[in-house]
């Protein structure tokens, strides 16, 4: 017999895990190199996985609904064919875990409390003895699941595991949560989230415990070496307020963001571009687009002038990796999508966009954003930026101030393109006031690695290209 591993994939640069949604192939069945074996599910992206090898499935080691870390093997397939196959299937091997700090807490009054102790698990077998009652919930749940219940104040002992050997999945968490079970401490609270009595309403609002290090209502901050608690304060509920659970995208957005702002030192530019060039060339070019089946925006324009300022100034194109900087020798563009009616953000990645023209520009952006409306995005169209493009313009916004997408050290937020009187000069020389198409771009950069010098010089590049563009590229 020839086993091979089968794992969880990477599945993008900031994820650690998957959900293993569904099995395609059962114990026993064969399976061709390359066919797909599962499905998974993470945080941006759904996906079929396809098997390494061909040959037969004989072990199952992670079951439906359970979530894993990335390299986990979740299943074995025989190459030769001919050996038996394992009819149960076994708890995949997991490696020592270290608990992570808790996310900052949704905004709750139940998120402050500090859960009651409840009835112990029962104990785990150990030749080293009796295992503490905070060992046998860490063994019976992984660092994405003990995560959504410190975020929710929710005792793991509570709830109920349907994963192998009594293990609690995601699902049985956000079960747990959505049916209603809240530790005993926070429930007079959570009360007022829905339809309630009177009596209930009248309930003054519970209050925020005191801060303990590691429980939900607190948030570890290192500083200087030394770990500091900082105090989330509870959030009170009135008569009339609406309460809703994030979202699984939008409770990663929370945490990609926050760790942003703690690495990096963010520092904003913003500069004043005349896109009165731009409008008359696009008009030309829409018509030769059209009859491509391709709608021209300004965002390849943009797109072609951020890539000639990177090209200029490099360390607009980097990462910091502890005390180096990684200079990347493909430009792959992140581009920032809205979805879900606004209420979520995915920033799906050009990549070699300094390889395309205009219309390749055009083509791959239309693209990836329609994929990431529908929901139908790869692995490979999340991962690999570096560098990123966020259009506050198409929802009026003058210009913004975007939060560095890690782990890039610059991102450019781009402004409305409107009509404003500016100061121009005539044919003769002479300063006029003039109606242009105007807009403010705001590029948000890490003082780490990046002076405002540098900055300004890579804005006034962009804007350099934008006011001159050539009328012979497509």
């Amino acid at each position: 017999m020839s086993k091979v591993d089968v794992i969880m994939p990477q599945m993008g640069e900031s994820i650690a895990e998957g959900t293993l949604t569904r099995w395609l192939k059962q114990i026993g069945e064969t399976v061709e190199r390359d066919e797909d074996l599962f499905e998974i599910s993470t945080d941006k992206v759904d996906a079929d996985i396809p098997s390494p090898v061909a040959g037969t499935l004989v072990e199952i080691l992670v079951q439906e609904g359970a979530t894993v870390e990335v390299n986990t093997v979740v299943a074995r397939i025989d190459t030769e064919g001919g050996a038996a196959a394992t009819a149960e299937p076994q708890p995949a091997e997991q490696p020592a875990e270290t608990p992570e700090p808790a996310a900052p807490a949704a905004a709750a009054p139940e998120a402050a409390a500090e859960p009651e102790p409840t009835a112990p698990v029962a104990p785990a077998a150990s030749s080293d003895g009796p295992a503490s009652r905070e060992e046998r919930i860490q063994s019976k749940s992984t660092p994405l699941v003990r995560k959504i219940a410190a975020e929710h104040g929710v005792d793991l002992a509570d709830v109920v595991g349907s994963g192998i050997a009594g293990r609690v999945t995601r699902d049985d968490i956000l079960a747990h949560i959505d049916g209603g079970a809240v530790p005993a401490a926070a429930a007079p609270a959570a009360a007022l989230a829905g339809p309630a009595a009177p009596s209930a309403i009248s309930q003054p609002a519970a209050t925020a415990a005191p801060a303990v290090p590691g429980q939900p209502g607190t948030m570890q901050v290192p500083i200087h070496g030394a770990t500091l608690d900082i105090r989330i304060p509870a959030v009170p509920i009135r008569e009339g307020d609406t309460v809703e659970e994030m979202s699984r995208v939008r409770l990663r957005t929370m945490e990609h963001m926050l760790m942003s702002k703690r690495i990096s030192a963010h520092v904003t530019s913003v500069n004043e571009i005349d896109f009165e060039h731009v409008v008359r060339l696009r008009k030309q070019l829409k018509p030769k687009f059209a009859e491509q089946g391709v709608k021209l925006t300004y965002g390849p324009f943009i797109m072609k002038a951020v890539i000639e300022a990177l090209r200029e100034y490099p360390i607009l194109n980097a990462s910091v990796d502890g005390t180096r900087v990684v200079y990347h020798g493909d430009i792959n563009l992140g581009i920032a999508v809205a979805v879900a009616d606004g209420k979520e953000l995915i920033v799906p990645v050009l990549k070699n966009a300094d390889q395309l023209s205009l219309m390749g520009l055009t083509t791959g952006a239309n693209e990836l954003a329609e994929k990431a409306r529908t929901k139908t995005l790869e692995f490979a169209d999340i991962e690999g930026g570096t560098f990123t493009i966020t259009n506050v313009g198409v929802f009026g916004n003058q210009f913004g101030m975007p939060i560095i997408n890690q782990p890039q050290v610059a991102i450019l937020g781009t402004g409305v393109i409107e009509k404003r009187p500016v100061v121009v000069q005539d044919t003769m020389g002479n300063d006029v006031v003039g109606i242009r198409h105007m807009s403010y771009f705001g590029l948000s950069y890490d003082h780490r690695v990046v002076d405002g010098a540098i900055a300004a010089f890579w804005l006034n590049k962009v804007k350099d290209v934008l006011e001159n563009f050539p009328e012979d590229v497509i």
